[in-house]
């Protein structure tokens, strides 16, 4: 198993102008360097230590669906080989898997999450006001519920705290009318080919969320797609109603923090060593589940 990497600034000769709490965004001029680091987190805390093999995960499957996109949605993409950077990258073995090199997008700031089914922060809304970002839904509904058609529940995204659950109305108002619908019907679309995808895989899709960008007006598909950060993925062997159904992705994190004696207030203490195992494990059992083949 490779060493895990917390962060590429030593191995890149180009200006660090963002660092995110797993991605770093690095400037070549006319395109951006995304480097896909091994941090993980969790209740809005970077735990420590790294977890080996996740940026690597998660920057392959993102290429992989990418491409399996591209027909429907242009994205950001430019290429994935290390190599083609030269003397940029002063390690390239250790960052092969790790890079995306992509167009300037300006980005909307707007998270668009498409919802399958009731689970999450959604069940949570419904359970107090019958409604998901003020969509009116059914009585009745069970957790983990499959909607008869997908949500789209849009989040004004914030670059401190937590991201802003909003209307669509609210959407409208703060990107216009047509655009907001562009997105909303693009994600929806997304979001169905995939669910379609993974489900001849043994895997259920419950909800995800895209980012978006613009160049020359354009609207184009940036960030990450369908990874285990930013998708909610169930085995189907596990699915059933009104229990909190095991995702594939860093949930032995949270449940070993919500068992522990953390107390939610400060960093917490580094996670043992079996955890992290436990979580590598997770994120490459998604990639060869998802993509049919090893990392």
């Amino acid at each position: 198993m490779t060493q895990a990497l917390s962060t590429a600034a030593d191995y890149i000769k180009a200006p660090l102008i963002y660092k995110g709490k797993v991605r770093e965004l690095y400037d070549l001029g006319e395109h951006f360097l995304i480097v896909v680091t091994d941090r993980i987190s969790a209740f809005d805390y970077v735990l420590d230590p790294a977890v080996p093999e996740k940026g690597n995960v998660l920057n392959r499957l993102s290429a992989f669906w990418f491409e399996q996109t591209a027909d429907m949605m242009a994205n950001h993409v430019v290429h994935t080989d290390v190599y083609k950077l030269g003397d940029l990258v002063t390690e390239p073995e250790l960052l092969k898997n790790r890079i995306m090199v992509t167009k300037k997008a300006e980005r909307i700031d707007i998270e668009c999450v498409v919802r399958g089914y009731i689970t999450g922060g959604g069940w949570r809304q419904y359970v107090k006001t019958s409604a998901i970002n003020a969509i009116e839904l059914p009585a009745g509904l069970r957790k983990n519920e499959r909607f008869a058609e997908p949500l789209f529940t849009p989040a004004a995204k914030n670059d401190v705290g937590h991201d802003e659950d909003i209307p669509f109305a609210r959407m409208q108002e703060l990107v216009g009318a047509e655009l907001a619908e562009e997105l909303r019907d693009k994600s929806i679309r997304l979001y169905e080919f995939a669910r379609g995808f993974c489900e001849e895989r043994g895997i259920i899709l419950a909800d995800c969320k895209f980012e978006f960008g613009l160049i020359d007006g354009k609207v184009i598909l940036i960030d990450e797609i369908f990874t285990p950060d930013s998708s909610r993925f169930w085995a189907k062997a596990n699915y059933a109603y009104d229990i909190e159904i095991d995702s594939m992705d860093k949930e032995p994190v949270r449940t070993y923090l919500l068992g522990s004696d953390w107390d939610q207030n400060s960093k917490p203490a580094p996670l043992p060593t079996s955890v992290v195992e436990e979580t590598t494990n997770r994120y490459l059992a998604i990639y060869e589940a998802l993509t049919g083949k090893p990392l």
